[in-house]
Formats: C-alpha cells, structure tokens, sequence
C-alpha cells in the first residue's frame, strides 16, 4: 500500500486516527510505503526511514538508526525546521 500525505491537513484527532490504522494495517503483515514530511509521525509509525533529497537517498536506515544517530546535517536542518 502507498500513502502520500495520508496526515496533511488535518486535525489533531483525525490524525491519531490515521496514525492507529497505519500501525493495525502494518500489524497485520501489510506491506506500507508512507511518504511524509512530518517527521513526528515518520517516527511514530515508520520502522523504516529512506531520507530523500533533490532525488536522491541521503540516509536510510531502520526508525532507530536514523533518529538516534543522525549525523547528517541536511537532515538536522530539515527536522528542525
């Protein structure tokens, strides 16, 4: 399954709601690929990050990997945007 986007726009509520799903669809072996810019929701229901720029994969790695070490200062600059 591919979501693009699936939280832009939305409420507060709306988006738990949407974040649940994902996490009960992945659960059930369901195989997702979430594309977002919102970093806090890749880190919630993502056990997998690629980090693109330009086109290009920057860093990929699992959800710990890439939050716990990032050293990558393109990737710093756009998670503390």
């Amino acid at each position: 399954m591919c979501l693009d986007e699936p939280t832009s726009a939305l409420d507060p509520e709306l988006r738990e709601g949407i974040a649940s799903t994902i996490e009960d669809l992945a659960e059930q072996g369901i195989g997702i690929l979430l594309i977002t810019h919102d970093m806090g929701f890749a880190k919630r229901v993502a056990h997998r990050v690629i980090f693109m720029d330009e086109g290009q994969i920057i860093e990929e790695g699992s959800k710990k990997e890439f939050f716990d070490n990032m050293e990558n200062k393109r990737i710093k600059k756009f998670i503390n945007l």
